[in-house]
């Protein structure tokens, strides 16, 4: 099988935890990194013993042996950053959210349809083992007819707040960096776009600190998401059906198993296996579609990208949240 050889578009934390995940996968090989910070890529480099170091971004995607880039850039350089590595001929897995608004997901997208290259938004839980096999008993109505679904990701951050989250100019707040979770679980899980929106928040500083959602759908189905920069949550998600339940316990975007309640059955524990910090199963969904030609994941495929982050939108409109980019 033929190594698909990777490149790195920014080396900070979140690049870091790819890269652990990556060793796991044997038809992976992490060639290059590119980061404007040398400290950040060297260390980076160092610990996965990275070859080729960058010291811009645009040396990195001219690489010629460089099959894919991973963007692991702030929300706000996203769309520059797969721009940059699409018209450079390189497919793109690029990090959630995939950009600040659908606007410049759009762009990004079409850039990709035109050159006809792979581009994906690494929404990374959606390919861990427990979520797939939790989606596959929804489909095969293990619990009826989904009608429910309550899930939430918040943490209580640092006083004061510093950095990227804290940075209107950064994309920063909850929803962006945590709300977009449950969210698109719900767009997973339900397969379809909600018809309705209702929303709160609460914003200061620029950027939201926390935000509950409500989702409906065309049959009656509501999905209930919560997000928080502020707050230690259950960090759960509970799906309702009309003939049982099903509960992924904290934290539910890293678990491996859940627990299932047929009706007038005890409930069961469902466990599947998880390799290591589950970025690996990410990774192994793009190398398969790159050997196979494909130019999008048939698990989350561009048009839903899309439809995501209009549900952003839409959310950030009610909240009269806007960003300086915009």
């Amino acid at each position: 099988m033929n190594k698909v050889r990777w490149g790195f578009l920014g080396a900070g934390s979140i690049a870091r935890r790819f890269g652990l995940g990556m060793q796991e996968v044997e038809d992976a090989e992490l060639l290059a990194v590119g980061s404007r910070t040398p400290d950040r890529s060297r260390d980076l480099a160092e610990t996965y013993r990275i070859p080729r170091q960058y010291g811009t971004y645009e040396e990195l995607v001219q690489d010629p042996d460089v099959d894919v880039i991973y963007v692991a850039t702030p929300h706000n350089f996203h769309k520059e950053h797969s721009i940059l590595a699409l018209e450079a001929g390189k497919a793109v897995l690029c990090e959630k959210p995939f950009t600040i608004n659908v606007r410049e997901a759009a762009e990004t997208v079409a850039v990709a349809r035109q050159r006809d290259l792979f581009l994906m938004e690494a929404m990374w839980v959606r390919y861990h083992p427990i979520l797939r096999e939790v989606k596959r008993m929804v489909q095969d109505g293990t619990i009826g007819n989904l009608t429910l679904m309550v899930s939430d990701f918040g943490f209580r951050g640092s006083e004061p707040m510093r950095g990227r989250i804290a940075d209107p100019a950064l994309g920063g707040g909850g929803l962006l960096d945590l709300g977009i979770y449950p969210v698109s679980l719900a767009s997973f899980l339900f397969g379809q776009t909600p018809t309705r929106i209702e929303s709160m928040a609460h914003l200061a500083g620029g950027v939201d600190h926390r935000g509950a959602i409500l989702l409906g759908y065309p049959d009656g189905q509501i999905a209930i998401c919560y997000c928080s920069i502020r707050d230690n949550s259950p960090q759960e998600t509970v799906l309702t059906g009309s003939q049982g339940e099903i509960r992924i316990p904290h934290p539910w975007w890293l678990n491996n198993h859940c627990f299932l309640t047929e009706q007038g059955q005890a409930t069961r524990r469902i466990e599947t296996p998880l390799i290591t910090n589950g970025f690996a199963h990410e990774i192994m969904e793009v190398n398969r579609c790159l050997q196979e030609g494909l130019r999008e994941s048939p698990d989350m495929p561009l048009d839903e990208t899309l439809d995501i982050m209009s549900t952003m939108d839409a959310i950030r409109a009610q909240w009269g949240l806007r960003f300086p980019m915009e």
